[in-house]
């Protein structure tokens, strides 16, 4: 069950992505010869118009197939053919609607909190004294940081909401920080703050100010975890293109299909798996957002890179020139692929 939800859960993430392209495509007045959902043999297929519809036996995916997309021709309504910004605006869409789908998986999961957290600090674990006086676990409030500080800064990386915490200290190989605060509405710089619950052993030593959940919280701490987890997204592609980051560490759709699988199984209950299945899918399809942006070819960031070039050119670059570029690009992407999915399946067997 499980792992049906889980390629239930990517298929989505991907066709949502195809479907962005495929909207602005039509409103552009591109003409769109297929929109699929799903990939390999196809289930049904109908005409509608002037565009196929199919559904197709896996459902790990889907495409939308313009007209003139590699190569040029005389059709005034194929892609290369429409209006530059028009093209630019099709190739942002998908991304687009996976940024969209990311956002409202945020709100559900949001929505599920019993108050809406905030980066304020609230205070630090402790335990009263019989003399009155209260000795602290937390090791932050000895080397620098107070109740009510807003979190702005830490080691450099800025803070958004609470997930940036989070992530910094589950990443960190220290529990020493240096970290900016705004504090009596000025920002104040604290060097070498120790963050350590002596009492768990954890580096989560502080709790946070929380705010009553109605709407209006819930949107705002929404655009903020939004925002971190582009953030983070961002922090650990640069860990993977740097160099930084553990080859091991790479998945790719066996390994997220596998994920998603596990939380699913390992839920206590309907609400954790819909908490828990919210959160991975925001954070996926803005992952795949994000990715698809990256100016690498055969991406959509690829193909926009080459509408810049034309922008500053003038003129387009030649479509068969182009081609060789993104055919690259794809076996860059298919090499990258297959090596994400040896090491989920090297996990899979070392489980």
């Amino acid at each position: 069950m499980g792992i049906v939800i889980a390629l239930i859960i990517f298929g989505l993430i991907v066709t949502i992505h195809e479907f962005g392209h495929f909207i602005c495509a039509k409103l552009s007045g591109v003409r769109v010869l297929e929109f699929s959902v799903g990939m390999g043999p196809k289930l049904i297929k109908k005409r509608k118009g002037e565009t196929f519809y199919s559904l197709r036996l896996l459902p790990i995916g889907g495409y939308c197939a313009m007209e003139g997309e590699d190569a040029s021709g005389d059709d005034p309504r194929s892609f290369r053919n429409a209006k530059l910004w028009k093209r630019m605006l099709i190739l942002v869409a998908g991304a687009f609607m996976n940024f969209v789908l990311g956002f409202v998986m945020i709100v559900v999961f949001v929505s599920m909190f019993e108050v809406i957290p905030t980066n304020q600090v609230k205070g630090f674990y402790g335990t009263e004294n019989e003399d009155g006086t209260k000795t602290y676990y937390s090791q932050s409030c000895n080397t620098g940081l107070r109740s009510n500080d807003i979190i702005v800064k830490m080691d450099d990386v800025t803070i958004y909401s609470f997930l940036d915490v989070d992530y910094i200290f589950s990443s960190a190989q220290s529990e020493v920080h240096d970290v900016v605060v705004k504090r009596d509405g000025k920002r104040v710089k604290l060097e070498n703050v120790t963050f350590h619950n002596e009492q768990t052993g954890e580096s989560m030593d502080f709790g946070f100010v929380t705010k009553e959940k109605n709407p209006l919280t819930v949107t705002k701490c929404s655009g903020k975890v939004f925002m971190s987890m582009g953030h983070i997204i961002e922090l650990s592609l640069k860990q993977m293109f740097t160099g930084k980051a553990k080859k091991e560490d790479v998945s790719g759709p066996v390994g997220v299909v596998t994920s998603i699988s596990e939380t699913t199984s390992e839920a206590r209950s309907a609400s954790d798996a819909i908490f828990m299945l919210a959160y991975m899918t925001s954070m996926i399809t803005i992952n795949v957002g994000i990715f698809n942006l990256l100016p690498i070819p055969a991406l959509d960031g690829g193909r926009l890179l080459f509408c810049f070039i034309e922008l500053i050119r003038r003129k387009p670059v030649k479509p068969e020139h182009e081609g060789y570029v993104h055919l690259a690009g794809m076996v860059l992407l298919f090499g990258i692929m297959i090596f994400a999915t040896y090491n989920d399946i090297i996990r899979l067997i070392h489980k």
